[in-house]
């Protein structure tokens, strides 16, 4: 449980808040690559951490992301033209590169120089596994692109997706690394019954034993959790999730398995984005990238069909006879939506009575918290500076009951980037 102050600090991401300052010191997804598809193509709105941006892509390929509005008198660059390396705005001309710097004003004099004396928020961007990364912290500051392994695997390995959230992002976070919510919330009626003949590790340990042991150790990107299940009389089957600093998820993955990462980042308080990459390590992916599929969402947005203004269309014949929770899953993540959204878009974490399986999210919110508070102080965050802590994947392993996860070499190998 936390106090209703810690609660404030975690949850709040606007610019000058404490949380919102820790997060801008770490490069920052805000659209997938594909949004902005060409060239001098339509600019996209976007909102990251409370504040209301536009995205252009340049004749020259490179994207701009500036404040949405123009600070002339304030009308949406939204609505501007896309033209010969800027952005220009509809109302009365004046025209923004990508380093937000005015360079044009139609409705200027042509001897006056106050387009120089005029400049607009924009902050630095890269792309890399079809993302558009922003940095939206102290110029001063920009920390090289973190290390994560689906950065750098070739295309044919990595594919990406996104979804909305109507809740707080750190609710999304503790779902993600609430390893045993899967076996529970996700599970058919008949899941225990056929996990003898499953395919998978997953499939056949996780609904013999749903009340699985944590082992949770922090790391200086952020924790590694480890979850254990009995499996035979001499073995336990482990679900190994990593969670790094500030949103980064990684859930549990077979062994040698595709990897799946979510980047769960603010929109403002009450909504996030939740950035999805699945990838293998290892050779191509095959096969469709399933998760939130697009034919899923309200079309012209990333929102899920199945959503609050519907009760995530709940079937409560499903849920009696076919289903745990009677929610498909096909439209937005819509079993995870539905229990998130449903704390609101806050949680009251005063009043939460939380048990053993909670370890993850516990340690999770303390490290945060602190992250935080250190900054307040002047700490920079660690993790930010050092992109090598990112270097790391989930795992899954079926050990002998003496062998500790972090013991086993072949499951170190396989959760660890070399």
């Amino acid at each position: 449980m936390l106090t209703r102050e810690e609660n404030e600090l975690m949850s709040r991401t606007d610019k000058g808040t404490p949380m919102g300052e820790f997060c801008r010191r770490f490069w920052t997804p805000v659209l997938l690559s594909e949004e902005l598809p060409e060239p001098d193509c339509a600019p996209v709105q976007t909102k990251i951490y409370g504040e209301e941006l536009v995205a252009f892509r340049t004749t020259s390929g490179k994207v701009g992301l500036l404040k949405e509005f123009c600070p002339h008198r304030h009308a949406s660059l939204f609505y501007g033209r896309n033209e010969e390396e800027g952005l220009r705005c509809a109302y009365h001309g004046w025209k923004f590169d990508t380093e937000g710097q005015c360079v044009d004003m139609m409705s200027e004099p042509a001897e006056s120089n106050f387009a120089n004396k005029v400049t607009t928020t924009a902050y630095p961007t890269q792309e890399g596994a079809g993302f558009i990364w922003a940095y939206m912290g102290p110029p001063e500051l920009q920390p090289p692109m973190p290390e994560l392994e689906y950065l750098h695997v070739p295309e044919n390995q990595r594919q990406t997706n996104k979804v909305f959230y109507e809740s707080n992002f750190v609710q999304v976070i503790e779902g993600e690394i609430d390893t045993v919510h899967a076996s529970i919330l996700h599970s058919r009626l008949d899941s225990l019954e056929n996990s003898g003949s499953a395919a998978t590790l997953a499939g056949r340990y996780s609904f013999r034993d749903r009340a699985a042991r944590f082992h949770v150790e922090d790391t200086d990107g952020g924790i590694l959790i480890g979850a254990n299940r009995n499996a035979e009389e001499d073995s336990y089957y482990w679900r190994i999730s990593r969670w790094l600093f500030p949103w980064v998820t990684m859930i549990p993955r077979e062994p040698k398995g595709p990897c799946r990462s979510g980047l769960i980042v603010p929109v403002d308080d009450e909504n996030c984005w939740f950035f999805l990459v699945r990838w293998d390590p290892y050779k191509p992916l095959e096969g469709p990238y399933n998760e939130a599929p697009r034919d899923g969402m309200v079309p012209g947005t990333w929102l899920g069909m199945a959503n609050k203004t519907n009760h995530y269309l709940i079937d409560r014949e499903a849920q009696r006879t076919e289903s745990f929770s009677g929610i498909p899953n096909s439209m937005g993540r819509a079993q995870d939506a539905a229990m998130t959204d449903s704390m609101g878009a806050i949680v009251d974490r005063t009043e939460e009575h939380l048990g053993t399986t909670d370890a993850a999210i516990i340690r999770m919110r303390r490290r945060l918290i602190q992250g935080a508070r250190d900054l307040q102080e002047g700490i920079e965050p660690y993790a930010a500076s050092h992109p090598e802590v990112f270097k790391v994947r989930s795992g899954g392993a079926l050990l002998p009951r003496n062998i500790h996860f972090t013991d086993d070499a072949d499951v170190l190998a396989d959760i660890t980037v070399k």
